[in-house]
């Protein structure tokens, strides 16, 4: 159908229950618990659409304090030198003992 109708702010995430005549969806009623139905219209976007709203402050970006993917990478290095066995050094093998 590919139709936008714009039922109010507060409904966001919400479930309505829509009502409408399939002969013309020009109009829907919609319906949703504790609200008196109300009529809405299809929602036309023009070239010269105002500005959007800002969002409010909780929805918007926040800086980090910390990062698990970081955390993590520095924990499983960790983890992988107190497994590794020291590695021999063979410069400091003495050649006194007649070993070359």
């Amino acid at each position: 159908m590919d139709r936008k109708y714009e039922v109010g702010l507060p409904f966001i995430g919400c479930t309505v229950d829509v009502v409408f005549d399939p002969a013309d969806i020009s109009e829907l009623t919609i319906e949703y618990e504790g609200h008196a139905p109300w009529t809405v219209r299809e929602l036309v976007i023009g070239e010269r659409a105002g500005k959007r709203p800002p969002l409010p402050e909780h929805l918007g970006p926040q800086p980090a304090d910390t990062s698990r993917l970081l955390a993590a990478a520095e924990e499983r290095s960790r983890v992988r030198k107190t497994q590794q066995a020291p590695a021999v050094a063979y410069r400091r093998v003495s050649k006194e003992d007649g070993h070359v």
